[in-house]
């Protein structure tokens, strides 16, 4: 027997676009900064939390298993259980289905899950030949054996390689994902005005959003070591036009790619946390759920194409509860470039594709924007890539309450060719 699982909190920092140096907050820091909020407006004490599970990709170098090490700095305890997940774009929605799995099934009753990244302090490494270099110098025995491996030395043995440039190509099509967002835009006809005007209104959606006060209870202030405040997501261009993106050249496929730094998502370090819950430790701590975690679905496909991830997540997810896309009332779908986004809305709407690749009768359907994206995305947010999974889910939560839906999906495309998706109903 399965029990119902229940969304009943959450909260994330705001996504801080990175400035070409190591930004204010490591992961660990983001993860405190949004976690201690969160866990001071509950009515239950922190250490009854039964386990605590983090995704996080670049982890650094002194925050091995940043999980634990958040979970010690929040006081929950040296007791707590606590480990940290990496599954590329994905890592901040497993860490949600991973809870959901163990509550549902029995294990477990109060689950903190979350993500935290932090893209500036990504690192820079050295070549691998000079990393033999340097290891050669340091068995070199003597003056002579030290003199000789000397010799050996070349200038661009300090040239660094910028690990996230690496981290973001894929090792086994050697396409970064900026190319394989340009295969979708060929294989689907889109073109760079459309691009263009995706990413506008993801700015523009985002900005309203600020605006309105929609995030004021998601969006948790940051405050560093020298006392400035972090209270929004500063990547948002509130007067982006066409204009100003058509200036930007072509950032991967010069000089006809459609892919640019303005319709692509931003680099940004945030974090992210949401309370996973069963009905028992609902009713025994007053909980109020933000909504019910109805189903998953991961898949996996081509890494030349790992955006339609998506679509070959949803789209069983979908089926096996009875629905069509028009059936859910709201979407979350991460956009990692306007490209990706556009390609997986036309994937759907695609006889062929549909019929081939999903092994439906024909076209699944179509999304209309009023139900997509509805506060912006990754374009104008940023794409902090452990995190971006869990705040989807946390946004379609709070998204769905304010305009009254009744289901919703959040998806994504994960590096390396794969998608997951999480379904949402309404409390």
């Amino acid at each position: 027997m399965t029990r119902p699982v229940y969304l009943v909190d959450g909260a994330r920092t705001p996504f801080l676009k990175a400035e070409g140096k190591p930004g204010p907050f490591t992961p660990v820091d983001l993860a405190v900064q949004c976690g201690r909020p969160l866990l001071l407006r509950q009515m239950f004490d922190p250490r009854a939390l039964d386990l605590v599970i983090l995704g996080c990709v670049n982890v650094i170098a002194d925050e091995m298993n940043p999980a634990r090490v958040a979970a010690l700095r929040l006081g929950l305890g040296a007791e707590m259980v606590a480990f940290t997940m990496q599954i590329n774009c994905g890592s901040g929605m497993q860490s949600i289905d991973t809870a959901y799995r163990y509550i549902r099934d029995g294990s477990h009753d109060m689950i903190l899950a979350g993500g935290a990244e932090a893209l500036s302090h990504a690192p820079l490494t050295l070549r691998q030949d000079a990393v033999e270099w340097f290891g050669g110098m340091a068995q070199a025995k003597g003056p002579v054996a030290q003199a000789k491996a000397l010799t050996g030395l070349r200038p661009d043995f300090f040239k660094p390689v910028i690990g996230l440039e690496r981290g973001l190509t894929d090792p086994i099509t050697t396409l970064n994902m900026g190319q394989t967002a340009e295969v979708l835009a060929h294989h689907f006809d889109i073109d760079r005005k459309t691009a263009d005007a995706y990413a506008m209104e993801s700015h523009l959606r985002l900005a309203k959003a600020q605006e309105e006060g929609w995030l004021t209870d998601e969006v948790m202030p940051a405050f560093d070591n020298d006392g400035t405040v972090y209270d929004h997501d500063n990547g948002v261009r509130p007067d982006s036009n066409m204009e100003g993106l058509a200036k930007p050249k072509p950032a991967f496929e010069r000089p006809h790619g459609k892919v640019t730094a303005g319709n692509s998502s931003q680099i940004t370090d945030g974090a992210s946390w949401v309370i996973v819950a069963s009905e028992d430790a609902v009713e025994k701590h007053g909980l109020t759920p933000l909504a019910r975690i109805v189903d998953s679905e991961w898949a996996a496909l081509d890494p030349k194409i790992m955006g339609l991830g998506p679509v070959l997540a949803s789209t069983p997810l979908a089926r096996r509860n009875g629905m069509d896309l028009d059936d859910v009332g709201l979407w979350e779908l991460n956009e990692a470039f306007a490209a990706q986004v556009l390609a997986c809305l036309a994937a759907w709407q695609h006889d062929e594709f549909c019929r081939e690749v999903l092994g439906l009768d024909g076209a699944f359907g179509r999304i209309d924007r009023d139900r997509l994206n509805v506060d912006g995305g990754a374009i104008s947010l940023g794409h902090p890539v452990g995190t971006s999974g869990n705040r989807i889910v946390l946004h379609l939560a709070n998204a769905m309450r304010r305009l009254d839906r009744k289901t919703g999906i959040a998806t994504e495309c994960i590096g390396g060719g794969l998608g997951g998706a999480m379904m949402l109903e309404a409390v």
